[in-house]
């Protein structure tokens, strides 16, 4: 099985220059998964899509966490709404 690719948590804020509290944060929302290993905390190269909406949503548009897991749980229940729509379109 091939590992998976990540990058450092501290690699990636100085990157996007943001804090490393706001990806914390996001962590224990519950809203990015990191992986932690030793000392080091990373995030999946999958995931920085993710990553990136929510900078976006938070710094660009200064929503709040608690928004942000409230637009998370609707673009949710949107995904879910579409594909019952497909499958009852192809019933």
């Amino acid at each position: 099985m091939e590992k998976a690719k990540k990058i450092s948590v501290e690699q990636c804020c100085v990157y996007y220059s943001i804090e490393t509290s706001f990806v914390q944060q996001l962590d224990e929302r519950g809203l990015i998964k990191l992986n932690r290993i030793g000392k080091k905390t990373f995030i999946a190269y999958e995931q920085l899509g993710d990553l990136e909406k929510y900078i976006r949503l938070h710094y660009d548009l200064e929503i709040n966490m608690a928004g942000l897991e409230t637009i998370r749980h609707l673009l949710h229940r949107v995904q879910l709404l579409q594909d019952e729509v497909r499958r009852l379109q192809t019933s």
